[in-house]
């Protein structure tokens, strides 16, 4: 990817560039046996974080047709001679708006004064854990994602640092300070490379990206944060039927699996209003079983048994 993705289209849902069709038909020469779902993204792409809601529920219901694979598209490889000044972005200081617009258009919460305090100086540290924690953990990479970005977006950590790497592993039950040395191996940055790889062969030039590719080479491409209708329609597109989705989990079911979540999530989840977000929960949770905290003017909920976050 080229560095100069950093400004986040709020019309579009793309980080990155913003002149293609939300949906795309094409036709990759490589043949595959099953239905993949390639999900592009980045730690530190705002509308990855905005598409969450959607896009948990979208794999919890129709994730029996494909297999999902994360890859890593590189945003920022740093800020020598990078300069956005189409979209005013010359400098880190000059996200923090940005990362604010992204997060109250969508109600996922960002803090984004990080920027201007202490800034991230690439997004490459973090996706190389990533991929090490899918190499040596395969099955936990997700996780780590998904503690990254609370860490980043809601708690303004930066998640560039050696000790919050470091941290977020840890939390994880694995062993922080080895993951992260093997991540600033020349190793590590061959496997962010592969997915570099991999990105350009896809023709994905903006975050999210996410392409659902059949047994026969054929794909349909998704570019930019959308609706969950279009991520249905995109898979009958490709499957050229109708697909049923799977009930929802119940919530104390998925909170085992992510054991923080934020009122937009449980939204979109179950179809609920922001107002009715706590009376779900106490109906759904054992009474002790969790806490509720709010963070820039939103609630979120956390399970009572989960370490290391505040």
């Amino acid at each position: 990817m080229s560095n100069d993705n950093m400004m986040c289209d709020l019309e579009t849902g793309v980080c990155g560039v913003v002149d293609e069709e939300p949906i795309q038909a094409f036709e990759l020469e490589q043949r595959m046996k099953k239905i993949t779902l390639y999900y592009v993204t980045d730690p530190i792409c705002s509308h990855c974080w905005a598409l969450e809601p959607v896009l948990h529920r979208f794999i919890q219901q129709y994730g029996a047709y494909f297999n999902v694979h994360t890859v890593m598209g590189g945003l920022l490889a740093n800020w020598h001679g990078f300069s956005d000044a189409s979209n005013g972005i010359r400098n880190p200081a000059d996200v923090e708006h940005h990362w604010k617009e992204v997060g109250e258009h969508s109600r996922m919460p960002i803090d984004g004064t990080l920027w201007g305090t202490n800034p991230i100086q690439s997004s490459y540290p973090p996706s190389r854990v990533f991929k090490v924690i899918q190499t040596r953990h395969e099955g936990r990479e997700n996780e780590f994602l998904r503690r990254a970005r609370e860490a980043v977006f809601a708690f303004n950590l930066n998640i560039g640092e050696t000790q919050v790497l470091m941290e977020l592993v840890n939390q994880m039950g694995l062993n922080g300070a080895q993951i992260v040395e093997q991540s600033e191996l020349e190793e590590a940055q061959n496997l962010l490379e592969q997915d570099f790889d991999l990105v350009a062969r896809l023709g994905v030039r903006g975050f999210p990206t996410i392409i659902m590719m059949d047994e026969e080479g054929k794909g349909v491409k998704i570019v930019g944060a959308r609706t969950l209708d279009t991520y249905v329609d995109a898979l009958e597109q490709l499957l050229k039927s109708q697909v049923k989705p799977k009930p929802v989990r119940p919530l104390a079911k998925w909170m085992e699996e992510s054991p923080l979540l934020f009122s937009k999530e449980i939204e979109v989840m179950y179809g609920v209003e922001s107002s009715e977000v706590a009376g779900l929960i106490a109906a759904e949770l054992p009474e002790d079983s969790y806490r509720i905290e709010h963070i820039l003017g939103e609630l979120y909920v956390v399970n009572s048994a989960r370490e290391g976050r505040g």
